[in-house]
Protein backbone atom coordinates (compact mmCIF):
# COMPACT_ATOMS: atom_id res chain seq x y z
CA UNK A 1 0.00 0.00 0.00
CA UNK A 2 0.96 3.64 -0.81
CA UNK A 3 0.39 6.29 1.40
CA UNK A 4 0.03 9.70 1.46
CA UNK A 5 0.47 11.18 5.20
CA UNK A 6 0.48 15.07 6.35
CA UNK A 7 3.84 14.85 8.22
CA UNK A 8 2.68 18.21 10.27
CA UNK A 9 0.11 16.50 11.61
CA UNK A 10 1.03 11.90 11.13
CA UNK A 11 -2.73 11.74 9.51
CA UNK A 12 -3.12 9.23 6.22
CA UNK A 13 -4.42 11.73 3.49
CA UNK A 14 -4.97 9.25 1.22
CA UNK A 15 -4.17 5.76 0.15
CA UNK A 16 -3.42 3.97 -3.14
CA UNK A 17 -2.91 0.30 -4.21
CA UNK A 18 0.80 0.08 -6.51
CA UNK A 19 0.36 -1.21 -9.83
CA UNK A 20 -0.39 -4.87 -10.87
CA UNK A 21 2.29 -6.38 -13.04
CA UNK A 22 -0.12 -6.65 -16.07
CA UNK A 23 -0.62 -2.28 -15.50
CA UNK A 24 2.99 -2.20 -15.31
CA UNK A 25 3.22 -4.19 -18.57
CA UNK A 26 0.47 -2.14 -19.83
CA UNK A 27 2.35 1.10 -19.34
CA UNK A 28 6.19 0.20 -20.73
CA UNK A 29 4.10 -0.95 -23.83
CA UNK A 30 2.68 2.65 -24.35
CA UNK A 31 6.51 4.11 -23.64
CA UNK A 32 8.02 2.07 -26.12
CA UNK A 33 5.01 2.93 -28.65
CA UNK A 34 4.71 6.38 -27.66
CA UNK A 35 8.76 6.62 -28.34
CA UNK A 36 8.53 5.95 -31.79
CA UNK A 37 6.42 8.66 -32.86
CA UNK A 38 7.49 11.64 -30.41
CA UNK A 39 11.14 11.09 -31.50
CA UNK A 40 9.94 12.39 -34.92
CA UNK A 41 8.35 15.50 -33.51
CA UNK A 42 9.82 19.09 -34.06
CA UNK A 43 11.79 20.64 -31.72
CA UNK A 44 9.78 23.42 -32.28
CA UNK A 45 6.50 21.14 -31.37
CA UNK A 46 8.51 19.93 -27.81
CA UNK A 47 9.17 23.61 -27.08
CA UNK A 48 5.49 24.56 -27.33
CA UNK A 49 4.57 21.94 -25.10
CA UNK A 50 7.08 22.75 -22.01
CA UNK A 51 6.00 26.38 -22.81
CA UNK A 52 2.52 25.52 -22.10
CA UNK A 53 3.40 23.56 -18.88
CA UNK A 54 5.45 26.42 -17.63
CA UNK A 55 2.54 28.32 -18.27
CA UNK A 56 0.10 25.72 -16.13
CA UNK A 57 2.81 25.80 -13.44
CA UNK A 58 2.89 29.15 -12.57
CA UNK A 59 -1.06 29.83 -12.87
CA UNK A 60 -1.77 26.83 -10.51
CA UNK A 61 1.69 27.43 -8.47
CA UNK A 62 -0.38 28.19 -5.21
CA UNK A 63 -2.09 24.66 -5.79
CA UNK A 64 0.66 22.41 -6.36
CA UNK A 65 2.37 24.72 -3.43
CA UNK A 66 -0.03 23.37 -0.94
CA UNK A 67 -0.29 19.82 -2.26
CA UNK A 68 3.68 19.71 -1.82
CA UNK A 69 3.42 21.57 1.85
CA UNK A 70 0.61 18.67 2.94
CA UNK A 71 2.28 15.38 1.36
CA UNK A 72 5.84 16.48 2.54
CA UNK A 73 5.55 19.14 4.80
CA UNK A 74 8.14 22.00 2.79
CA UNK A 75 7.10 25.41 3.57
CA UNK A 76 4.41 26.60 1.69
CA UNK A 77 6.14 29.69 0.25
CA UNK A 78 9.05 27.41 -0.32
CA UNK A 79 6.65 24.96 -2.64
CA UNK A 80 5.29 27.87 -4.13
CA UNK A 81 8.87 29.16 -5.51
CA UNK A 82 9.53 25.38 -6.31
CA UNK A 83 6.35 25.54 -8.63
CA UNK A 84 7.65 28.71 -9.84
CA UNK A 85 11.28 27.08 -10.38
CA UNK A 86 10.01 24.35 -12.53
CA UNK A 87 8.52 26.56 -14.94
CA UNK A 88 11.92 28.10 -15.19
CA UNK A 89 13.46 25.18 -16.26
CA UNK A 90 10.76 23.92 -18.80
CA UNK A 91 10.94 27.87 -20.28
CA UNK A 92 14.71 27.20 -20.06
CA UNK A 93 14.69 24.09 -22.41
CA UNK A 94 12.37 25.18 -24.71
CA UNK A 95 14.49 28.18 -25.56
CA UNK A 96 17.72 26.79 -25.33
CA UNK A 97 16.70 23.09 -26.33
CA UNK A 98 17.03 23.33 -30.22
CA UNK A 99 20.92 25.42 -29.62
CA UNK A 100 22.13 22.47 -27.14
CA UNK A 101 21.34 19.81 -29.33
CA UNK A 102 21.97 21.19 -32.87
CA UNK A 103 24.18 19.49 -35.30
CA UNK A 104 28.07 20.50 -34.80
CA UNK A 105 30.12 20.59 -37.76
CA UNK A 106 33.70 18.99 -37.55
CA UNK A 107 36.18 19.79 -40.09
CA UNK A 108 37.70 16.04 -41.17
CA UNK A 109 38.50 14.54 -44.50
CA UNK A 110 35.00 13.85 -45.34
CA UNK A 111 33.10 16.20 -47.96
CA UNK A 112 30.99 16.64 -44.23
CA UNK A 113 31.12 15.32 -40.62
CA UNK A 114 29.01 16.69 -38.40
CA UNK A 115 28.36 15.51 -34.38
CA UNK A 116 23.87 14.65 -34.37
CA UNK A 117 22.02 14.09 -30.76
CA UNK A 118 19.51 12.08 -31.19
CA UNK A 119 16.41 10.46 -28.22
CA UNK A 120 17.66 7.19 -26.42
CA UNK A 121 13.60 5.78 -25.95
CA UNK A 122 11.82 5.73 -22.20
CA UNK A 123 13.74 6.60 -19.18
CA UNK A 124 13.51 5.37 -15.86
CA UNK A 125 13.19 8.28 -13.51
CA UNK A 126 13.77 7.31 -9.61
CA UNK A 127 12.92 10.60 -7.85
CA UNK A 128 13.06 11.67 -4.13
CA UNK A 129 10.85 13.23 -1.93
CA UNK A 130 12.13 15.83 -0.62
CA UNK A 131 11.71 18.63 -3.84
CA UNK A 132 8.88 16.38 -4.95
CA UNK A 133 8.05 18.61 -8.27
CA UNK A 134 11.57 20.33 -8.66
CA UNK A 135 13.56 16.88 -8.67
CA UNK A 136 11.53 15.84 -11.12
CA UNK A 137 11.21 19.08 -13.78
CA UNK A 138 15.12 19.63 -13.69
CA UNK A 139 15.15 15.74 -15.05
CA UNK A 140 11.94 16.03 -17.20
CA UNK A 141 12.36 19.17 -18.79
CA UNK A 142 15.22 18.53 -20.76
CA UNK A 143 14.37 14.73 -21.53
CA UNK A 144 11.33 15.30 -22.84
CA UNK A 145 12.87 18.45 -25.07
CA UNK A 146 15.61 15.93 -26.07
CA UNK A 147 12.64 13.74 -27.59
CA UNK A 148 12.79 11.06 -24.75
CA UNK A 149 9.95 9.61 -23.26
CA UNK A 150 10.13 9.10 -19.48
CA UNK A 151 8.43 6.95 -16.84
CA UNK A 152 8.59 8.44 -13.06
CA UNK A 153 8.93 6.42 -9.78
CA UNK A 154 8.42 8.84 -7.01
CA UNK A 155 9.30 8.93 -3.93
CA UNK A 156 6.20 6.47 -2.06
CA UNK A 157 5.36 9.02 0.11
CA UNK A 158 4.34 11.63 -2.01
CA UNK A 159 2.06 9.98 -4.40
CA UNK A 160 -0.09 12.61 -5.15
CA UNK A 161 2.10 14.93 -6.16
CA UNK A 162 3.31 12.19 -8.35
CA UNK A 163 -0.19 11.96 -10.17
CA UNK A 164 -0.54 15.93 -10.32
CA UNK A 165 2.80 15.95 -12.58
CA UNK A 166 1.33 13.44 -14.74
CA UNK A 167 -1.40 15.59 -15.08
CA UNK A 168 0.55 18.59 -15.94
CA UNK A 169 2.45 17.19 -18.71
CA UNK A 170 -1.16 15.48 -20.37
CA UNK A 171 -2.61 18.87 -19.70
CA UNK A 172 0.07 20.53 -21.40
CA UNK A 173 -0.44 18.69 -24.59
CA UNK A 174 2.07 15.79 -24.52
CA UNK A 175 0.73 12.42 -26.05
CA UNK A 176 -0.34 9.87 -23.71
CA UNK A 177 2.78 8.01 -22.82
CA UNK A 178 5.58 10.68 -22.89
CA UNK A 179 5.18 11.29 -19.44
CA UNK A 180 3.80 8.39 -16.78
CA UNK A 181 3.68 8.17 -13.05
CA UNK A 182 4.35 4.34 -11.77
CA UNK A 183 3.23 4.17 -8.91
CA UNK A 184 4.73 1.25 -7.48
CA UNK A 185 6.89 -0.36 -4.21
CA UNK A 186 10.54 -0.42 -3.81
CA UNK A 187 10.65 -4.09 -4.73
CA UNK A 188 8.91 -3.60 -8.04
CA UNK A 189 11.47 -1.05 -9.80
CA UNK A 190 14.19 -3.94 -10.54
CA UNK A 191 11.55 -5.65 -12.96
CA UNK A 192 11.22 -1.97 -14.69
CA UNK A 193 14.91 -1.32 -15.06
CA UNK A 194 16.11 -4.44 -16.43
CA UNK A 195 13.37 -4.91 -18.58
CA UNK A 196 13.91 -4.01 -22.52
CA UNK A 197 11.94 -1.03 -23.12
CA UNK A 198 13.83 0.92 -20.71
CA UNK A 199 16.62 2.02 -22.28
CA UNK A 200 18.71 4.52 -18.88
CA UNK A 201 18.06 5.31 -15.75
CA UNK A 202 18.59 8.43 -13.44
CA UNK A 203 18.15 8.61 -9.76
CA UNK A 204 18.48 11.41 -6.84
CA UNK A 205 18.77 9.52 -3.30
CA UNK A 206 21.13 7.75 -1.39
CA UNK A 207 24.46 6.19 -1.88
CA UNK A 208 23.01 2.61 -1.22
CA UNK A 209 20.24 3.48 -3.73
CA UNK A 210 22.35 4.49 -5.98
CA UNK A 211 24.77 1.74 -5.81
CA UNK A 212 21.75 -0.92 -6.35
CA UNK A 213 20.40 0.85 -9.30
CA UNK A 214 23.71 1.77 -10.68
CA UNK A 215 24.64 -2.11 -10.30
CA UNK A 216 21.66 -3.27 -11.91
CA UNK A 217 21.26 -0.84 -14.46
CA UNK A 218 25.36 -1.68 -15.10
CA UNK A 219 24.70 -5.70 -15.62
CA UNK A 220 22.04 -4.79 -18.25
CA UNK A 221 24.35 -2.08 -20.14
CA UNK A 222 22.10 0.72 -19.34
CA UNK A 223 23.28 4.07 -19.00
CA UNK A 224 22.65 6.43 -15.21
CA UNK A 225 22.95 9.45 -13.83
CA UNK A 226 22.99 9.18 -10.02
CA UNK A 227 22.95 12.37 -7.67
CA UNK A 228 23.42 11.04 -4.50
CA UNK A 229 23.66 13.90 -1.94
CA UNK A 230 25.94 15.32 -0.04
CA UNK A 231 27.07 16.48 3.09
CA UNK A 232 28.09 20.01 1.99
CA UNK A 233 31.09 22.00 3.55
CA UNK A 234 30.28 26.01 4.76
CA UNK A 235 33.85 27.50 4.97
CA UNK A 236 34.18 30.96 6.58
CA UNK A 237 37.87 32.83 6.46
CA UNK A 238 38.30 35.99 8.84
CA UNK A 239 37.84 37.97 5.63
CA UNK A 240 34.08 37.06 5.31
CA UNK A 241 31.63 39.44 5.93
CA UNK A 242 29.94 37.94 9.33
CA UNK A 243 27.07 38.95 9.14
CA UNK A 244 26.23 37.71 6.02
CA UNK A 245 27.84 34.50 6.86
CA UNK A 246 26.08 33.88 9.75
CA UNK A 247 22.96 34.76 8.30
CA UNK A 248 23.12 32.58 4.96
CA UNK A 249 24.47 29.62 7.40
CA UNK A 250 20.93 29.68 8.72
CA UNK A 251 19.35 29.36 5.88
CA UNK A 252 21.84 27.25 4.08
CA UNK A 253 20.71 24.85 7.01
CA UNK A 254 17.56 24.76 7.03
CA UNK A 255 16.51 25.08 3.75
CA UNK A 256 13.83 22.86 3.13
CA UNK A 257 13.37 21.97 6.71
CA UNK A 258 17.30 20.90 6.63
CA UNK A 259 16.39 18.08 4.01
CA UNK A 260 18.23 19.68 0.72
CA UNK A 261 20.98 17.51 -0.83
CA UNK A 262 22.79 20.39 -1.26
CA UNK A 263 22.12 22.05 2.10
CA UNK A 264 25.54 23.78 4.03
CA UNK A 265 25.45 20.64 6.83
CA UNK A 266 29.06 21.18 7.79
CA UNK A 267 30.57 24.79 8.68
CA UNK A 268 34.28 25.13 9.06
CA UNK A 269 35.16 28.49 10.33
CA UNK A 270 38.52 29.55 10.79
CA UNK A 271 40.04 29.82 14.24
CA UNK A 272 39.95 33.81 14.76
CA UNK A 273 36.61 34.15 13.86
CA UNK A 274 35.16 30.93 15.24
CA UNK A 275 34.10 31.97 18.57
CA UNK A 276 31.78 34.58 17.85
CA UNK A 277 30.34 32.83 14.63
CA UNK A 278 29.18 30.11 16.92
CA UNK A 279 27.75 32.45 19.17
CA UNK A 280 25.65 34.17 16.58
CA UNK A 281 24.85 31.26 14.49
CA UNK A 282 23.31 29.08 17.65
CA UNK A 283 21.44 32.36 18.65
CA UNK A 284 19.80 32.87 15.16
CA UNK A 285 19.22 28.89 15.18
CA UNK A 286 17.15 29.41 18.63
CA UNK A 287 15.21 32.18 17.54
CA UNK A 288 14.00 29.96 14.11
CA UNK A 289 10.08 28.83 14.73
CA UNK A 290 9.72 25.48 14.35
CA UNK A 291 5.49 24.82 13.50
CA UNK A 292 2.53 24.58 10.81
CA UNK A 293 4.37 25.14 7.27
CA UNK A 294 0.96 26.72 5.73
CA UNK A 295 1.65 29.11 8.30
CA UNK A 296 3.69 32.29 7.10
CA UNK A 297 5.45 33.15 10.11
CA UNK A 298 7.51 29.35 10.67
CA UNK A 299 10.83 28.58 9.59
CA UNK A 300 11.15 25.33 9.91
CA UNK A 301 8.31 22.92 9.20
CA UNK A 302 8.34 18.74 9.97
CA UNK A 303 10.87 16.38 8.51
CA UNK A 304 9.39 14.08 5.42
CA UNK A 305 8.32 10.93 7.31
CA UNK A 306 8.11 9.11 10.49
CA UNK A 307 10.95 7.02 9.50
CA UNK A 308 12.94 10.66 8.96
CA UNK A 309 12.58 11.52 11.96
CA UNK A 310 13.70 8.53 13.73
CA UNK A 311 16.50 9.12 11.23
CA UNK A 312 17.42 12.22 12.09
CA UNK A 313 17.39 11.49 16.01
CA UNK A 314 19.30 8.52 16.12
CA UNK A 315 22.00 9.97 14.08
CA UNK A 316 22.07 13.20 16.87
CA UNK A 317 21.97 10.39 19.85
CA UNK A 318 25.28 8.51 18.30
CA UNK A 319 26.89 11.85 17.88
CA UNK A 320 26.91 13.09 21.35
CA UNK A 321 27.65 9.47 22.51
CA UNK A 322 30.57 9.31 20.86
CA UNK A 323 31.57 12.81 22.51
CA UNK A 324 30.29 15.52 20.16
CA UNK A 325 29.20 18.83 22.09
CA UNK A 326 25.48 19.46 21.76
CA UNK A 327 25.11 23.22 21.84
CA UNK A 328 21.22 23.76 20.78
CA UNK A 329 18.09 21.24 20.03
CA UNK A 330 19.13 17.78 19.93
CA UNK A 331 15.21 16.56 20.71
CA UNK A 332 11.74 15.66 19.42
CA UNK A 333 9.26 18.25 19.53
CA UNK A 334 6.14 17.34 21.68
CA UNK A 335 3.22 16.85 19.80
CA UNK A 336 1.36 15.45 16.64
CA UNK A 337 3.92 15.57 13.43
CA UNK A 338 7.51 14.90 12.69
CA UNK A 339 8.99 17.74 14.12
CA UNK A 340 12.71 17.72 15.32
CA UNK A 341 14.51 21.41 17.09
CA UNK A 342 17.10 23.05 15.09
CA UNK A 343 20.18 21.66 16.36
CA UNK A 344 24.06 22.53 16.63
CA UNK A 345 26.77 20.17 17.72
CA UNK A 346 30.23 20.89 18.13
CA UNK A 347 33.90 18.92 19.06
CA UNK A 348 32.70 16.35 16.67
CA UNK A 349 34.90 13.38 16.99
CA UNK A 350 37.03 12.23 14.34
CA UNK A 351 35.82 8.62 14.36
CA UNK A 352 31.81 9.81 15.07
CA UNK A 353 29.72 8.82 11.98
CA UNK A 354 27.60 11.51 11.64
CA UNK A 355 30.91 13.64 11.08
CA UNK A 356 31.41 11.97 7.23
CA UNK A 357 27.53 10.91 6.83
CA UNK A 358 24.48 13.01 5.64
CA UNK A 359 22.30 14.26 8.07
CA UNK A 360 19.17 14.88 6.70
CA UNK A 361 17.47 17.38 9.26
CA UNK A 362 17.86 20.80 10.59
CA UNK A 363 21.22 19.81 12.09
CA UNK A 364 24.19 21.97 11.92
CA UNK A 365 27.98 20.64 12.74
CA UNK A 366 30.64 23.24 13.17
CA UNK A 367 34.47 22.89 12.83
CA UNK A 368 37.13 24.88 14.01
CA UNK A 369 39.92 25.25 11.27
CA UNK A 370 43.39 26.60 11.78
CA UNK A 371 44.04 27.89 8.27
CA UNK A 372 42.68 27.33 4.79
CA UNK A 373 44.90 23.90 4.39
CA UNK A 374 43.03 22.40 7.48
CA UNK A 375 39.56 23.95 6.48
CA UNK A 376 40.30 22.40 2.88
CA UNK A 377 41.34 19.10 4.71
CA UNK A 378 37.85 19.33 6.91
CA UNK A 379 35.91 19.77 3.71
CA UNK A 380 37.54 16.73 1.67
CA UNK A 381 37.25 14.31 4.51
CA UNK A 382 33.93 12.78 3.70
CA UNK A 383 33.11 10.03 1.55
CA UNK A 384 30.69 13.05 -0.41
CA UNK A 385 31.54 15.70 -2.86
CA UNK A 386 28.19 17.60 -4.29
CA UNK A 387 28.36 21.24 -3.13
CA UNK A 388 30.46 23.50 -1.24
CA UNK A 389 30.71 26.65 -0.02
CA UNK A 390 33.34 29.06 0.98
CA UNK A 391 33.19 32.28 2.60
CA UNK A 392 36.40 35.10 1.87
CA UNK A 393 37.39 38.42 0.38
CA UNK A 394 40.71 36.80 -0.17
CA UNK A 395 41.27 36.15 -4.11
CA UNK A 396 44.01 33.67 -3.50
CA UNK A 397 41.96 31.75 -0.54
CA UNK A 398 38.86 32.18 -3.15
CA UNK A 399 41.20 30.36 -6.03
CA UNK A 400 42.37 27.68 -3.83
CA UNK A 401 39.05 26.76 -2.36
CA UNK A 402 37.75 26.63 -6.82
CA UNK A 403 40.71 24.63 -7.28
CA UNK A 404 40.95 21.86 -4.15
CA UNK A 405 37.67 21.61 -2.80
CA UNK A 406 36.25 18.09 -4.29
CA UNK A 407 32.63 18.87 -5.35
CA UNK A 408 30.29 19.36 -8.37
CA UNK A 409 29.58 22.83 -7.34
CA UNK A 410 31.92 25.18 -5.58
CA UNK A 411 29.88 28.61 -4.28
CA UNK A 412 31.88 31.69 -3.49
CA UNK A 413 30.32 34.00 -0.83
CA UNK A 414 26.89 32.80 -1.46
CA UNK A 415 24.47 30.00 -0.67
CA UNK A 416 24.60 26.55 -2.70
CA UNK A 417 21.60 26.14 -5.40
CA UNK A 418 20.66 24.70 -8.59
CA UNK A 419 20.12 26.39 -11.26
CA UNK A 420 18.50 25.47 -15.25
CA UNK A 421 21.75 27.30 -16.38
CA UNK A 422 24.49 25.46 -14.68
CA UNK A 423 25.17 21.56 -14.35
CA UNK A 424 24.25 19.98 -11.30
CA UNK A 425 25.89 16.82 -9.66
CA UNK A 426 28.73 15.74 -7.67
CA UNK A 427 31.74 13.74 -7.23
CA UNK A 428 32.89 10.86 -5.18
CA UNK A 429 29.58 9.28 -3.35
CA UNK A 430 27.68 12.10 -4.74
CA UNK A 431 26.85 10.37 -7.91
CA UNK A 432 27.99 10.90 -11.22
CA UNK A 433 26.74 12.72 -14.57
CA UNK A 434 24.89 15.98 -14.84
CA UNK A 435 21.93 17.35 -14.55
CA UNK A 436 20.44 20.82 -15.91
CA UNK A 437 22.56 23.25 -18.49
CA UNK A 438 23.40 21.97 -21.74
CA UNK A 439 25.16 18.85 -20.19
CA UNK A 440 22.03 18.25 -18.50
CA UNK A 441 20.26 17.41 -21.67
CA UNK A 442 22.76 15.21 -23.29
CA UNK A 443 22.78 12.88 -20.72
CA UNK A 444 20.21 10.71 -22.42
CA UNK A 445 20.90 10.97 -26.20
CA UNK A 446 23.15 9.30 -28.74
CA UNK A 447 25.90 11.28 -29.43
CA UNK A 448 26.13 9.87 -33.15
CA UNK A 449 28.81 10.63 -35.53
CA UNK A 450 28.21 11.29 -39.40
CA UNK A 451 30.68 11.17 -41.91
CA UNK A 452 29.98 12.02 -45.05
CA UNK A 453 32.02 11.75 -48.88
CA UNK A 454 29.96 12.39 -51.65
CA UNK A 455 31.18 11.04 -55.48
CA UNK A 456 31.32 14.98 -56.52
CA UNK A 457 33.69 15.65 -54.08
CA UNK A 458 35.56 12.68 -54.56
CA UNK A 459 36.07 13.31 -58.62
CA UNK A 460 37.28 17.00 -57.42
CA UNK A 461 40.00 15.75 -55.41
CA UNK A 462 41.30 13.39 -58.12
CA UNK A 463 41.19 15.91 -61.43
Amino acid sequence: MIRSINPATGEVIETFEPLAENEIESRLNLAAETFIDYRRTSLAERAMKLLRAAEILEAERERFGRLMTTEMGKLFKAAVEEAQKCAWACRFYAENGERFLADEEVKTNATRSFIRYRPLGPILAIMPWNFPFWQVFRFAAPALMAGNVALLKHASCVPQCALAIEDLFRRAGFPEGVFQTLLIESSQVERVLRDRRVVAATLTGSDAAGASVASIAGREIKKTVLELGGSDPFIVMPSADLDEAVSVAVRARTINNGQSCIAAKRFIVHERIYDEFERRFVAAMERLKVGDPLDPATDVGPLATRDQLETVAAQVERAISAGARLLTGGHRLAGPGFFYAPTVLADIPEDAPARREEVFGPVAMLFRARDADEAIRLANETDFGLGSSAWTRDEREQERFIEELEAGLVFINGMVASDPRLPFGGVKRSGYGRELGAFGIREFVNIKTVWIRTEAAELTRTE
